[in-house]
């Protein structure tokens, strides 16, 4: 039973509590056959032989949904929220679903992709009313600029996304360094600078307005990308929020920054702003033509509230 409740939960996400109801209704039916000392095998066969007339009749009565209708998807939707919390707010749920649903939807050729455990990812922001709830056409991700001189506003950025540190690596193995002079030191220091200092060039060739890389970056890397480039830097975010990012501006990740090419910025993003909500900072990408990811945002006056609207969503 636990086994059936499992499968349904990850096959469709609802509908766990009737299938046990199902299951047990169709297990007793059965009963009086077992006290008759009917073989479970036979029980069992009768049991197939249902599911045949199931399957013919379920085709009878079924009805074609199309795919490309947003109203026929609503419907779907619609039953399947109506049992839930949240379906005192009606249409609001039903419609992030479907245009969630919509935007990560991708189809090349015969393949249909709707990676929406990947590309929707659902942000939870405590306060506000349910009904601020939103998808974006765009991503968000709750970080701030590195440096508070940096722009919180740019309109059509060019973005750059990295999985690289911009600040001097340590050497795989051991390394020693042996000073014998005073100014061995400041030599040492100094070739630590002039290496920051040829990433962070190799970056401004192909003049990006938004920097995102999933590692560090050095003070002295965010000095000279904001003097010379004004660039806006975001350091440590998570992979996952990377590739959304990359989906939704059509920016490639790339893993060193003399590699970088036109090819490799993203331009599909209409607005970057940095936004203060509560107490923390949020970033949001938004305006993307053409983004296959998002991220829907959900408010509600308390967790409870959000994890059970999330939960339904």
């Amino acid at each position: 039973m636990i086994e059936l409740s499992r499968a349904q939960d990850e096959e469709v996400g609802d509908g766990t509590t009737s299938v046990i109801i199902l299951a047990g209704e169709v297990l007793s039916a059965v009963e009086s056959f077992l006290e008759r000392d009917i073989h479970p095998t036979v029980i069992v066969n009768a049991y197939f032989k249902g599911l045949d007339d199931v399957v013919e009749l379920t085709k009878k009565i079924g009805k074609v949904v199309d795919m490309e209708s947003d109203t026929d998807m609503r419907k779907i939707v619609q039953s399947s929220i109506g049992t839930k919390f949240a379906s005192k707010w009606g249409d609001l749920i039903v419609d992030l679903a479907v245009k969630a649903v919509r935007t990560v939807y991708r189809k090349e050729g015969s393949q249909v992709e709707i990676d929406t455990k990947r590309y929707a990812k659902v942000e939870k922001i405590p306060g506000g009313m349910l009904e601020d709830c939103k998808v974006l056409d765009g991503v968000m991700f709750n970080k701030d600029v590195c440096h508070p001189g940096m722009r919180r506003e740019i309109k059509n950025p060019r973005v750059v996304l990295l999985d690289c540190p911009l600040e001097y690596k340590k050497g795989e193995s051991m390394t020693n360094m042996e000073f014998t002079k005073e100014d061995d030191f400041k030599k040492a220091l100094a070739m630590e600078e002039i290496e920051v200092k040829r990433m962070c060039e190799q970056i401004l060739r192909v003049k990006p307005d938004l920097i995102i890389t999933e590692k560090g970056v050095s003070d002295l890397a965010l000095h000279y990308l904001l003097t010379k480039g004004n660039c806006s830097v975001f350091r440590r975010l998570r992979k996952t929020d990377n590739n959304r990012v990359a989906r939704a501006t059509g920016a490639t990740i790339v893993n060193r920054p003399e590699e970088l090419q036109e090819s490799d910025v993203g331009t599909n993003c209409g607005l970057f702003a940095v936004q203060k909500i509560g107490d923390d900072y949020f970033t949001f990408l938004t305006e993307c033509k053409e983004a296959n990811a998002c991220s829907i945002i959900l408010r509600g006056a308390s967790k409870d509230v959000l994890n059970e609207i999330e939960r339904n969503l």
